[in-house]
């Protein structure tokens, strides 16, 4: 499935739980998008963003009628994300879209109630949800992680332009590094006979700290790059692809976006 048909069909996901109370409403319903690293602009103007909001308008809800939609953005500085969560919440929006696990943790922890979308790795071995049948909670959404496997193909892939590779670097925030993806990179990195370098980007993923990551890629002397499938690096896709070209290293990308702005490949 591709990501535009992820974001169609959250929007019938975010829509369903007032929808069900209030069918063709006359009554402004209110819904918030909170992004981790896009921009509040890029809510606007993203093709993604754009297709979730017609098709609630296909629904029966449609923004500047009888929708409003209240679009945040976490601009990639995780230790900020609690503090946006509260003022998302505290706005008392009907179902909030989001993604990426900061983010989910922090308006999770911020309402028990509000209805929260959320497009993510594995929510279960996260602890975000009970099964994927029946998540439970407040939270319910769609999976984009298919375990081991899907690790093992984007490294097995990276591997194919440097089949002699024996030096891997991974692009991570420091939260990431915590989570279970990072956990199955390392499984897989070490199955294949790989060493490991994280390359820590930190908390806030900016501009700044892609250019500091690029000495600490030198400095790992790795052969190959694998990115981290954190939302976050799509607001930073160019800077993201001059560091893996300024470093001289193929690089394995989460995101088809980037791959369009400049990278090699994308699974």
């Amino acid at each position: 499935m591709k990501r535009r048909e992820f974001i169609a069909l959250t929007a019938a996901i975010s829509t369903y739980g007032f929808a069900a109370r209030a069918q063709q409403s006359t009554r402004q319903r209110r819904i918030a998008i909170v992004a981790p690293g896009r921009s509040v602009d890029e809510l606007w103007t993203s093709p993604y963003y754009k297709a979730f909001i017609a098709e609630l308008a296909r629904l029966g809800f449609v923004e500047g009628q009888n929708l409003l939609v209240d679009r945040y953005s976490g601009e990639g500085q995780m230790d900020a994300y609690v503090d946006l969560a509260r003022t998302v919440v505290s706005n008392r929006p009907e179902a909030i879209l989001t993604a990426a696990p900061p983010m989910t943790f922090a308006l999770k922890a911020a309402t028990q109630t509000i209805p929260i979308v959320t497009i993510i790795g594995d929510p279960v071995a996260m602890g975000l949800a009970v099964n994927l049948a029946r998540p439970g909670a407040n939270i319910t959404g769609i999976t984009v992680d298919g375990g081991m496997e899907l690790h093992g193909k984007r490294l097995s892939l990276l591997v194919e332009t440097r089949p002699h590779a024996s030096r891997l670097a991974y692009l991570s925030s420091s939260t990431a590094w915590k989570q279970p993806q990072a956990a199955m990179v390392r499984e897989v990195a070490q199955l294949s006979k790989l060493a490991l370098t994280h390359i820590n980007l930190g908390s806030t993923l900016g501009e700044a700290a892609y250019t500091a990551a690029f000495a600490l890629v030198k400095d790992a002397g790795a052969d190959v790059l694998l990115v981290s499938d954190e939302p976050e690096h799509l607001s930073n896709s160019r800077a993201l692809v001059d560091l893996a070209a300024r470093a001289q290293l193929p690089a394995m990308y989460p995101f088809r976006d980037i791959v369009l702005a400049g990278g090699l490949m994308a699974y």
